[in-house]
Formats: structure tokens, sequence, C-alpha cells
């Protein structure tokens, strides 16, 4: 069906516009072009044809050159001066012979081509067919170009909005370095500081110890002092090992049902000489009732003493503290209260933060790596509980509460450990300990803390050198250096085990070496413990008063290298 009028036409169609002024022509020409499949639109005049022209876009015009009125030359010099349809293509349709100068004339107003009547249809046809594809074509290119101009506009703002959201990352990755850099350069000031104090007070005891005219109290005074400040680097290093190992998963808690009262009294005690040293007021409310927590007893009072200890620094002198412990809604809830300098609310969300006492050093001259409350909070996540810090602002306190799930019951398990602690022991027996360190100090100070305890000790200062001596003595127990040059002392635990009269000696790692891969050496090397310097005095008796007796036919380990392994494989 050819559709007329230009609101009837389909939008899948090109137009084709027919113009002549006599309607015979007209109609054959739409006969011939039907086959097309194209919209046919007619126009009788070149007033006509314009009117259709300006409403709406044709592929192709047919035009008659010899009308009345306006002919096909005006009219086709009035298209092409459009500039909508410069480009749009005509085919002049004349019944009279036409010079070249006439072609020329047609050529020139933007004719493409000339047909002359009688108009052969498939001629005609082909011809209308060639320009109504070059249209389709240059119609989708144009489409493509368009959608190509979208695709661009849409990349380039993507990649703008890419190029903002990239900075502003970068922006907010270089601030957040930065800030880390600030936290790690306050945090070497920090350790260079608390490692400084103890060295210094601890040289100093050693001049005083120096004068042999130096009486009897002050003596025990510097030893006293020297006792204190060590265990306060080894608390260090053992803060640190501790973030470290937690922050990637490397420790294990040694469960068993924990008394809350016990639990309360072992942090107060630990904390005792601050409060004394501060002048604080503590005061305890603890329930009378029984409870129990499920968890590592050593670790709950390192969470409980470290809250403890963070409000002892932070309230001024002659402070009160308020510790409180008990039962509610099904969990085990401690609080600790104090009337110190308080928390800037902004500070809270970031209190349990590593190094997080950087800000709050405009408080006097506190000490701690602000290690602290990190390690509180990963501690509680262990047990399966929460912490959390409120304070009504700067200089109104603060308060820090904890919660651990309710043991139900464990009273009778915690009664046979405490039976089995109060069995008395006996004065361990005269034993032989070889000793192995390539540290001449370190090897000779252990030494003579044995020989004082009535123990035949063996120096050796390298691998070789142990080995011979051990095959020589015997010894009841060896105690070896693991970094030692040459031969180091995984080596000699491998020796020693290949040899038939070493297989059943009792071999403990001593080491300044404490991550969880030493410990896994050491136990495939064929140590049977892994001990890290500083030694715990009290650790090394009870492990001599365990050995078996001279001439008894045991060789298992004791027990205290069983809970050494323990420890070992749990990573504390």
């Amino acid at each position: 069906m050819i559709a007329n009028p230009v609101t009837d036409l389909s939008a899948d169609k090109v137009n084709i516009l027919l113009v002549d002024d006599q309607p015979a022509r007209l109609l054959s020409y739409e006969s011939i072009l039907s086959e097309l499949g194209q919209n046919l639109i007619t126009a009788r005049s070149g007033t006509e044809a314009l009117e259709r022209l300006m409403a709406d876009e044709f592929a192709v015009v047919l035009l008659d050159v010899n009308m009345p009125g306006m002919d096909g030359f005006e009219v086709a010099s009035m298209i092409h001066e459009h500039p909508r349809f410069e480009r749009t293509p005509i085919i002049f349709i004349t019944g009279v012979h036409i010079s070249e100068l006439d072609r020329l004339r047609g050529y020139t107003l933007g004719a493409v081509d000339y047909v002359a009547i009688p108009v052969v249809p498939t001629i005609l046809r082909s011809k209308v067919a060639v320009l109504v594809e070059l249209y389709m074509q240059r119609r989708a290119l144009q489409q493509l170009n368009r959608s190509l101009a979208d695709a661009n506009a849409r990349l380039a703002q993507a990649h703008s909005t890419l190029q903002a959201e990239k900075t502003r990352e970068l922006e907010e990755l270089n601030a957040a370095l930065r800030e880390a850099n600030r936290n790690k350069d306050e945090f070497l000031a920090m350790l260079a500081h608390e490692l400084r104090n103890p060295l210094a007070s601890i040289h100093n005891a050693v001049q005083l110890m120096r004068n042999p005219e130096l009486p009897a109290p002050q003596l025990s005074w510097a030893r006293e002092m020297i006792e204190r400040q060590l265990g306060h680097l080894t608390r260090l290093i053992d803060d640190l090992l501790d973030v470290a190992r937690i922050t990637r998963g490397k420790i294990n808690l040694a469960r068993e049902p924990v008394a809350l009262s016990m639990l309360i009294a072992r942090a107060v005690e630990t904390v005792q000489p601050m409060l004394a040293r501060q002048g604080h007021h503590l005061e305890q409310r603890v329930a009378a009732e029984p409870l129990y927590i499920d968890g590592d007893a050593t670790r709950l009072i390192q969470i409980v003493g470290n809250i403890l200890s963070n409000s002892i620094k932070y309230t001024e002198a002659g402070g009160r503290i308020e510790l409180s412990a008990g039962q509610r809604r099904g969990h085990v809830e401690i609080r600790v209260r104090d009337n110190g300098i308080g928390i800037d609310p902004e500070q809270i969300p970031t209190v349990f933060n590593l190094f997080a006492q950087a800000a709050r050093l405009d408080h006097g001259n506190q000490t701690g790596l602000g290690i602290g409350l990190a390690l509180v909070k990963r501690l509680v996540e262990l047990h399966g509980g929460e912490v959390e810090a409120h304070s009504d602002g700067i200089g109104k306190g603060s308060e820090f509460i904890v919660r651990f799930p309710l043991l139900a019951r464990g009273p009778e398990l915690v009664a046979s450990r405490a039976e089995a602690a109060n069995v008395p022991r006996a004065r361990p027996a005269r034993r032989r300990i070889l000793l192995c360190d390539d540290n001449r100090d370190a090897l000779e100070s252990l030494a003579r803390l044995l020989q004082l305890e009535g123990h035949q000790v063996y120096e050796a200062a390298d691998g070789p050198q142990a080995l011979a001596m051990a095959a020589e003595f015997r010894p009841d127990l060896m105690m070896v250096d693991i970094g030692m040059p040459g031969m180091d002392g995984f080596e000699v635990a491998r020796r020693l085990r290949a040899e038939e009269w070493g297989r059943s000696a009792l071999l403990v790692a001593v080491t300044g070496w404490g991550q969880d891969a030493d410990r896994r050496r050491s136990q495939e090397a064929g140590f049977d413990s892994h001990w890290v310097k500083p030694l715990d005095a009290k650790k090394l008796a009870a492990l001599l008063g365990e050995l078996p007796q001279a001439g008894s036919a045991e060789v298992a380990p004791p027990a205290s290298l069983h809970d050494a392994s323990l420890a070992r494989r749990g990573g504390t």
C-alpha cells in the first residue's frame, strides 16, 4: 500500500518524493517504485514539494524539469540551498530534449542523474534503489556515530567519576598512610622512652652494686629494683609479641573454668604497686555467688589488669577507681570506673586501636606503648565476649565494661586443680645440667644461679663443645641456645637425638626467638620444650623438681615440659 500523507509513514521505511504536475506520470512512478517497499510521497508542484520536504526527511527526490510556475531547476536550487537538504539526491525527469548546457546546470544544482520519458521501469527502479540504499547506510552510520558519541560521553563521564573516586581513594589512603606513619613515629618514640627508663634504672643499680662498701639494705634495694625493671622490660616485649600473635590469629587459649573472684583478686594484685604509687583508692564490689568463665586464666587476668592499669595511669594522684563484677543477663560483667581525665567523645571509637595512647599524651608523663587496650579488645573477642568504653568527656572520668559468657558450672574442676596445686613439693635434688650459649654473660649468669642451688653445671660456648660434653657427662638436663654461629641449637638437638644415649635426654631450647615458627622448629628438631629469654626462675625450679630421681627408670619429660609443649602449640 502506498502512503501519501506524511503522518501515515512507517518509521522503518524511507521516504521518496515524487514531483510532477501530471497525475498520470505520478501514478506510473508509484507503480514502478512500489516494489521497493518504501514510502512514496507525491507532490504536483514545486511549492507542494517544498512543503513536503520541510515536513520530513527524504532519501531521494524524483523531480520533473518542465513544470508550470516553478520549474524543476528552481525547485532543485531551493532544495539544496537549505542546510537540511543540501545532500539530498535529486533525479531529474524530462520529456523533452535537453542540451548539454541544461545538463550541466542540473548537475550544478545538485542533480545526480537524468531520466528521459518514456521511463524504462527497470532503469528508474535500479537508480532509485541505489540511492535509497546509500541513504539507509548513511542513516545507519549517523545512528552509529550518535551511539558512539553517546558512548564516548558516558565513557568520559565514567572516566571522570572513576578518576574522582580514585583521587579521593588515593587522598584517603595517603591520609591513612600519613596517620600510620605518624603513629609509627610516636610509637617508636614511646618505645625508646619505655626502654630507656628501666635500662637507666638498671644501669644505676649496677653502678651502686660496684661499690664494695654498699650497705646490705641498699644492695637488697638495688637487686629488687633490677628485678622489678627487668619484669617491666619483659612485659613490654610480651605485649608486643601478644599483639603480633593475636593480629595474625596465631594464639590459642588454654581454657578452663575460671572463678570470677579469683580473677579479680589476681588482677588487682598485679596493679597493686601502681595503685600504691599513685595513691588511688580502689573500691571493689564483687558478687558473693560463685561465678565462672570458660577461659584462659592468664589472659583473663591480663584483660582486667590492663583495664585497671589504664584507669590508674589516666587518673590524677589520689583518685578513685571503682571495680565491680557480677552476673547480668546470662553474662559475667566487669566494670572499671574512674574519676580521671576522661576521653574525648571523638576518640572513643579509636580507644581500642593500637598505639591509641598517642592521642592522650598531653596528660602528664604517662608511660606505656598504647597497646594495652588493643590487647584487651582482641583477647575479649577471643573469649567470645565484648568490651566497650564510655566517658562524658574530658575531665569527667571514664568507664570500661567487659562481658563474658557465664559458665553454668565448674566448681568441681576448680577444686580438684586447687588440691593438686596444694600438694607440697620436695626440695629438688642435685642435678647435672649442661648449658650451651654463645653469649658469655647469659651462660655464666645462669650457671652461677644454678650452682647456688647446688647443681653440677657444665658450660659450653658452642654446639660441638656441647655435644662433646654431653657425650662425656650424660647430663640430666640440657639447656641450649638456638641462635648460635656455626652449629645452631637445632642442629645440636638433631645430632643429640641421633645418638642412642641422647634419645632419652631432657632437652630445652632457651632463646630470644619466640615466634610460632621458632617453636615448631624446636619441636621438629627434638627439643622437649621451648623457653623464651629471660627465664622464669620459678618455672626453672619447678622443672628441676619434677626431674626423675637419679637411677630411676622414668625417662618421660616431667609435667611442666608437657605444659610448655602445650604452650608452644598455643603460641603463648
